[in-house]
């Protein structure tokens, strides 16, 4: 008696899964969704390419180093960096004395405790501490930006696709908004009133609602001096804290690149090896 209940109800669950699958389908065919700004109409990255793209990339150290004042002088202000610590600059071609005068006279102190009292301070930072937020808190950097919280910038090539592209794309992509069209020449304004840049947003077909709470951050050429004699125009700019960003994101990318290709030269040297060995072992054996 207990096995044909079983049976019909295993029947029962099938019927059930089918149904809603069908109908589903049926659903789907009949009334498709319909596309939305943020899937639809906004730009995918810009094609930029960099030292460190593919099997056998190596960072520019000097494009780093180029990146790093970018992110210093210009998104510092707004981003914070607290994956990355002050000493993992060597990494980059800072000195040990040129680290340390970054920590000291970096903008924002560190938190710490008064050693007499035990209340809350601030110090200078060290080489050892992480690069500090400009906010004290989530609230605190909320309502210095119109409730939009800026995100750390640590690992953001790896949390958007296409990051280094993107970071770049966005960073020189703010458009003026009327009359813009996507690429497949549709109105963006036309199909989605709603869209409407508001007086607290700015207008970039690259981020994905095509409005985004940042300014332009990087908005004229010579915006920073580079030490090396680079023309800091925006483009050169964007392409140079992109790339920084990747090094953050990734410190170990250059070395996980150079152990790759030794490993696979050793894995193709071991398989010309074993293959002779088969040969020249089982050459002698008559079939």
């Amino acid at each position: 008696m207990v096995r044909p209940i079983a049976f019909l109800a295993g029947l029962g669950f099938v019927f059930v899964l089918l149904f809603s699958l069908v109908n589903g389908a049926v659903a789907y065919i009949s009334e498709p969704p319909k596309p939305t700004v943020e899937h639809e109409f906004h730009l995918h990255p810009k094609e930029v390419h960099f030292a460190s793209d593919g099997a056998l990339g190596k960072f520019d150290l000097q494009q780093l180093q180029r990146g790093f004042q970018v992110y210093k002088e210009v998104c510092s202000a707004c981003h914070s960096l607290n994956q990355v610590a002050f000493r993992d600059l060597e990494h980059i071609g800072f000195t040990g004395p040129e680290v340390k005068a970054i920590a000291k006279n970096w903008a924002i102190e560190v938190p710490s405790i008064n050693p007499a009292t035990g209340e809350p301070a601030t110090r200078k930072a060290t080489p050892a501490d992480k690069f500090p937020s400009p906010y004290a808190n989530e609230v605190a950097g909320r309502a210095a930006n119109n409730n939009a919280l800026p995100p750390d910038l640590s690992l953001m090539t790896k949390a958007r696709h296409d990051g280094p592209a993107y970071v770049y794309s966005l960073l020189t992509g703010y458009a003026a908004q009327e009359g813009y069209k996507n690429d497949a020449g549709k109105e963006l304004l036309k199909e989605f009133p709603d869209a409407k840049t508001s007086p607290m947003l700015h207008f970039n077909p690259y981020f994905a609602n095509l409005n985004i709470a940042m300014p332009p951050p990087l908005v004229a050429d010579g915006q920073v001096s580079y030490a090396d004699g680079t023309p800091a125009t925006v483009d050169q700019m964007a392409k140079d804290v992109a790339a920084f960003l990747v090094w953050t994101a990734e410190p170990k990318l250059q070395t996980r690149h150079e152990v790759g290709l030794w490993f696979t030269l050793y894995l193709l040297l071991a398989t010309a090896l074993a293959f002779m060995a088969y040969r020249n072992i089982w050459s002698r054996v008559k079939h």
